[in-house]
C-alpha cells in the first residue's frame, strides 16, 4: 500500500546499495503501519468528526444521503449543488496530498504525485486537515490551497480521492474545466488569515487528561495565533517543507541535532535571557522581606536598587578580565527592565490580562510554551520520534507546574516574555496577539484552561 513502507520491506530493496552517509535515524526509530488515515463508516448521523471542516463535510454527505429527488434531473442537480458546496468548504482551508519523503520537494514543482489508476481514471489521494494520521517517518504531507492543487497536480490526473475511507470522502472530477472551478472558488472564498487567532479544538484524536494533554496545552497560545488545535498530538503543521522553512527561518533548526539541542535548551530554560527571572525573583525576594507577600507592594526605587546592587555583588566575586567592556551598560540595561516590566503589567491589567492586584511572578513560562510547541514542530518536521516529542511535552507540563500557580499566572508570564523578546513597548501585534489568546482561552468553553486543570492529580503518570 502507498505509503506503508515497513522496515523490512525497505531492507530487502536497499540490497547492495550503498548506505547513506547519514542514516535516517527517525525513520528507523519511528516507523509504523499507520501512514494513511482508515476509518470505519458508523450508521448514518452517529460520526463525531474530529474537527468543524470534516463535520460539515459530513453533515453535507449524510443530508445528500438521506434525501429524496422526484427525478434523475432533480437528482442530478442535487449532486451538482453537494459537489459545490464540499468545494467551497475546501477552499476555505488547505489541502493535503501524501508523499514518499524521497518524492517531495520544497519546490512544489519538483514534486512526484503518487497516483492511483483505477477504473475511474488516475485519481491521486487529498486529505483534509482534521484527517491527517499520526505523522509517518517515510510518508509525508504537504500543504495545498485549492487553486494550487489544480495548478500542480499533473494533467492525465481525472480526479482526487478526498478523505478517502474516512465517512467524510468524496471523489471530484480534476479534468481541465472543473479546475478552472477550483481556481473561481479559490479566489472567492480562500482568507490566509481566515484560521489565524482561532482556538481550535479536536474532538477526537486527543490524548486523556493528563500529563500529556497538560503539556499540549501549555502551547495554547501558539496554537490560538496560527489557528492549529492545541489538542493534536500527530501535528503535521502546513506541511513539511513549510514546516522546515518555519524552523528555519524563525528557530535556525534544519536538522535532527539542532532540534534536540533547542529542544533541550528549551525545557532547560536556557533560551530566555537569564537576567529577565533574575528581575520578577528580586521583587518576589523584595515582596517576602517585607512580610506583605504583595508584588505591587515593593517600591519600584527599592527594586531598582536591589537589582543593581545584587549585579555589582556578584560581579565583584568575578576576575576582572571576565568583566566585559559593556558591563556598565548591560547593568543600566537590567535595571531599565524594572519599568519596562511595570509599565507592561500596568498594560495588562487594564486590557485583562492581569488582576488588579496580581503582578507577574516569573517568565518561565515563555520558555516553556514554547518547548511544548518545539516538540510538536519537531515531530511534524521527522526531526524527532513520536517517543520523543511526547517525553519533552509531558517534561514541559512538570516543569509549568513547578514554576507557575495557574492557568492565569503561566498566561501572564508567557506573554511578558514575548513581549520583552519583541514588542519593545510597542504594544503592537505580538502584544494584541497575546491578548486575544488569552481573552479566548479565559471564556471559550472547549480552551484547555476550561477542561485541564493546571494542577494534577498525584497519580497522573506520563503516559496517560
Amino acid at each position: 500500500m502507498f505509503g506503508a513502507r515497513r522496515r523490512s520491506a525497505r531492507q530487502e530493496r536497499s540490497g547492495g546499495e550503498e548506505a547513506p552517509a547519514e542514516p535516517y535515524a527517525v525513520g528507523e526509530l519511528d516507523d509504523h503501519d499507520e501512514a494513511l488515515p482508515s476509518v470505519p463508516v458508523p450508521e448514518p448521523g452517529t460520526w463525531q468528526a474530529p474537527a468543524a471542516l470534516e463535520q460539515h463535510l459530513y453533515e453535507l454527505l449524510t443530508g445528500h444521503a438521506a434525501a429524496e429527488w422526484e427525478n434523475a434531473e432533480a437528482a442530478e442537480e442535487a449532486q451538482g449543488d453537494l459537489t459545490l458546496a464540499y468545494l467551497e468548504a475546501l477552499a476555505e482551508d488547505l489541502v493535503y496530498v501524501p508523499f514518499r519523503r524521497e518524492e517531495t520537494s520544497r519546490d512544489p514543482g519538483k514534486r512526484t504525485f503518487h497516483v492511483y489508476d483505477t477504473r475511474v481514471g488516475r485519481l491521486v489521494a487529498v486529505y483534509t486537515r482534521g484527517m491527517l494520521p499520526r505523522p509517518h517517518p517515510h510518508l509525508v504531507f504537504e500543504s495545498y490551497t485549492l487553486a494550487d492543487l489544480a495548478d500542480d497536480l499533473p494533467r492525465d490526473v481525472a480526479g482526487i480521492a478526498v478523505d478517502n475511507q474516512t465517512p467524510c470522502a468524496m471523489l471530484l472530477s480534476a479534468d481541465s474545466e472543473e479546475r478552472q472551478v477550483w481556481r473561481a472558488l479559490h479566489q472567492e472564498h480562500w482568507d490566509a488569515d481566515a484560521h489565524a487567532e482561532t482556538l481550535v479544538t479536536l474532538r477526537t484524536g486527543a490524548p486523556p487528561r493528563g500529563p500529556l494533554l497538560h503539556g499540549l496545552a501549555l502551547g495554547a497560545h501558539m496554537c490560538f495565533v496560527n489557528g492549529e488545535a492545541w489538542n493534536n498530538p500527530h501535528y503535521h503543521g502546513l506541511g513539511l517543507s513549510i514546516e522546515h522553512e518555519r524552523l528555519a527561518k524563525w528557530w535556525g533548526v534544519t536538522d535532527r541535532a539542532q532540534w534536540q539541542e533547542i529542544q533541550r535548551r528549551l525545557l532547560a530554560r536556557e533560551v530566555t535571557p537569564w537576567y529577565w527571572e533574575f528581575v520578577l525573583d528580586t521583587r518576589t525576594a523584595l515582596a517576602h522581606r517585607s512580610g506583605e507577600g504583595r508584588l505591587q507592594a515593593v517600591d519600584a526605587t527599592a527594586w531598582r536598587e536591589c537589582v543593581e546592587l545584587t549585579l555589582r555583588e556578584r560581579a565583584a566575586q568575578l576576575p576582572e578580565d571576565e568583566i566585559g567592556p559593556d558591563w556598565e551598560e548591560f547593568v543600566r540595561h537590567v535595571v531599565g527592565l524594572v519599568g519596562k516590566v511595570l509599565r507592561y503589567e500596568g498594560r495588562f491589567r487594564a486590557d485583562g490580562l492581569l488582576a488588579p492586584d496580581a503582578g507577574v511572578r516569573s517568565v518561565a513560562a515563555w520558555d516553556i510554551g514554547r518547548a511544548s510547541m518545539m516538540a510538536r514542530w519537531g515531530y511534524g518536521a521527522r526531526f524527532a520520534t513520536r517517543a520523543e516529542m511526547r517525553e519533552a511535552v509531558v517534561e514541559a507540563s512538570g516543569a509549568a507546574r513547578s514554576a507557575h500557580t495557574s492557568w492565569h499566572d503561566f498566561s501572564a508570564g508567557y506573554a511578558l516574555g514575548r513581549c520583552l523578546h519583541f514588542d519593545d513597548e510597542e504594544f503592537g501585534d505580538w502584544y494584541l496577539e497575546m491578548l486575544a489568546a488569552h481573552r479566548a482561552l479565559t471564556t471559550e468553553a472547549d480552551s484547555p484552561w476550561s477542561t485541564v486543570p493546571f494542577h494534577l492529580p498525584r497519580q497522573a503518570t506520563p503516559g496517560e
